[in-house]
């Protein structure tokens, strides 16, 4: 069975278990006040797409498109280790960029932390530029705020 990636629920137990993998990756590297996630709740509301990449029917990663009007913010990129080295977080960046375009937004916004050198090597790679806090984010110094126009 090939990669698929397609939207689903945050609120089924392995979107629930993604996010949850996501967040205990994050408090490894971040402490509580310095992450700023949202709850498969959050996720589970009409402006977001929650993306799940599966092989094989296994879930084996994740990523949030939250509509924010002009542009679309990602939340909760995430692949667990089972997942890694196949490119999978690259593959749901380009669906997530596929929707962005499709619904007509302007620009891709993350907020990230250099902590997450992977990540930040991920953006920059898929050219995303440096900007200052958008949204209702504070400037909060863990924060790394990055931008990718469409």
């Amino acid at each position: 069975m090939p990669l698929t990636i397609a939207p689903e629920s945050p609120l089924t137990p392995e979107g629930r278990a993604l996010i949850a993998g996501s967040q205990q990756a994050l408090l490894e590297v971040f402490s509580p006040d310095e992450i700023f996630t949202f709850s498969p709740e959050e996720l589970a509301t009409p402006d977001v797409a929650f993306l799940v990449a599966r092989d094989g029917g296994q879930a084996l990663g994740c990523v949030a498109m939250v509509d924010c009007g002009a542009y679309a913010e990602i939340k909760r990129l995430y692949v667990p280790q089972a997942g890694r080295g196949r490119g999978l977080a690259r593959a749901l960046m380009a669906a997530l960029e596929d929707r962005a375009r499709a619904e007509g937004k302007a620009a891709i916004m993350a907020e990230t932390g250099e902590a997450l050198v992977p990540a930040v090597a991920l953006y920059r790679d898929l050219g995303f530029t440096s900007r200052g806090p958008f949204g209702d984010y504070p400037d909060h110094p863990a924060s790394l705020f990055l931008e990718k126009p469409l």
